[in-house]
């Protein structure tokens, strides 16, 4: 690889092993055996370098999580099994890569002032809703692409909420089964079928 290549490679360690704010130049020079001035020549800073990484890193994230629902081999199962199945082994990964989400928040925190960072993932949003769609719920976007960009952002919402809850303390964030028991909740009381005890009755 080149310097560039190698630079990039270090970055992402850096971004696994230290996170995005604590990662400094000097780390990325030590973790690729580059040397500091072709940080700016390849990247221009050190934060262009690491929102890169970032990017990548997201990427090969998604393609892995495709991958390892693909391998699942869920489609055999019933539309709430294959739901608790897929956000079982989503819920697995999320313990090897637990810097990479780190640091994904820390640069959302800062999306204000990485523009680079905002047009990559809102165009990746939008590539990426529909195959989320038919990868959680069996919604092929060749029949309905709204339905399916629609259910996708759904749950990328949820993986995001839930990867915020299992990086505060995994114990107590929900699993598979605690959403789709919520999930049913919620569309019973939509209905107007609500199971759930009203607040304030009293249980004998």
């Amino acid at each position: 690889m080149g310097h560039r290549e190698d630079l990039l490679a270090g970055a992402k360690r850096c971004l696994v092993e230290k996170g995005y704010a604590r990662t400094t130049a000097r780390d990325i020079v030590a973790a690729s055996g580059a040397n500091l001035a072709s940080i700016g020549y390849h990247y221009g800073s050190k934060e262009a370098l690491l929102n890169q990484a970032l990017i990548q890193s997201v990427r090969e994230w998604g393609e892995q999580l495709a991958k390892t629902l693909i391998e699942a081999e869920v489609d055999h199962l019933g539309p709430r099994e294959r739901y608790e199945a897929i956000w079982a082994r989503i819920v697995e990964m999320f313990g090897a890569n637990k810097q990479l989400w780190t640091a994904q928040f820390e640069v959302l925190a800062q999306i204000e002032h990485a523009e680079d960072v905002r047009q990559v993932l809102t165009a990746g949003n939008a590539e990426g809703w529909p195959g989320l769609g038919m990868l959680f719920n069996n919604i092929d976007p060749e029949v309905d692409g709204r339905q399916a960009s629609l259910v996708g952002a759904f749950n990328q919402a949820l993986l995001t909420g839930i990867m915020a809850q299992w990086l505060i303390d995994p114990t107590t964030a929900l699993n598979g089964d605690d959403i789709t028991e919520a999930l049913g909740i919620i569309a019973r009381s939509f209905s107007g079928n609500s199971e759930t005890v009203p607040v304030g009755s009293a249980s004998n």
